[in-house]
């Protein structure tokens, strides 16, 4: 769906130059020529870089789990991982964007307090989402965890936050069918 209001799409630019440059490699003049408003106009949206960022990465959060939600939930668990993993692999688009949340991670020590906890909690309800469905494919016999499902599931998700690292940097996908591969069962 296009964005049809100038808030919406200093948002969408926004995550796209995030995702692309992190936090610290984009301005408001990026975004006023994008979009085609005066920096002034931005301004009046945002007053701040970090309030523009807290609502890109909220409403990215909304968008990826409620993605997430759409999966058919009758599927077996080796099933619903394949479909969280095509996840993924929109994120990274044409192979030059990573999760948003997972390149505001690398500039963690730069981002405001309100937008680091924000993307905590991208990380925290990512990880309980992955948590559920290890336990569920653990029960049903389609996926294999070493150890406890809670720390299985913060090893899993940091897995595919580098396999989209790692694609974007050798402009491959494979690497996301590699983390899918490691807890699925013969």
């Amino acid at each position: 769906m296009e964005p049809s209001t100038v808030r919406e799409q200093l948002i969408e630019h926004a995550v796209t130059l995030m995702m692309t440059h992190g936090y610290n490699g984009f301005s408001y003049r990026d975004l006023s020529s994008l979009v085609g408003v005066k920096t002034s106009s931005i301004h009046y949206y945002f007053p701040k870089k970090e309030d523009l960022a807290l609502e890109a990465v909220n409403v990215y959060s909304r968008d990826v789990m409620g993605a997430v939600a759409t999966i058919d939930a009758s599927l077996p668990a080796d099933k619903k991982l394949d479909r969280y993993a095509k996840l993924f692999g929109r994120v990274m688009g044409d192979g030059t964007q990573i999760c948003l949340c997972g390149m505001l991670a690398a500039d963690i020590e730069s981002l405001p307090d309100d937008v680091r906890h924000a993307v905590q909690a991208f990380f925290k309800t990512n990880e309980a989402w992955l948590t559920k469905l290890l336990e569920e494919g653990q029960a049903d016999g389609t996926l294999r965890v070493n150890g406890k499902a809670e720390g299985a599931a913060r090893v899993l998700f940091a897995s595919f936050q580098g396999s989209v690292m790692a694609s974007r940097l050798f402009h491959s996908k494979a690497r996301l069918d590699d983390v899918v591969n490691t807890v699925k069962a013969a």
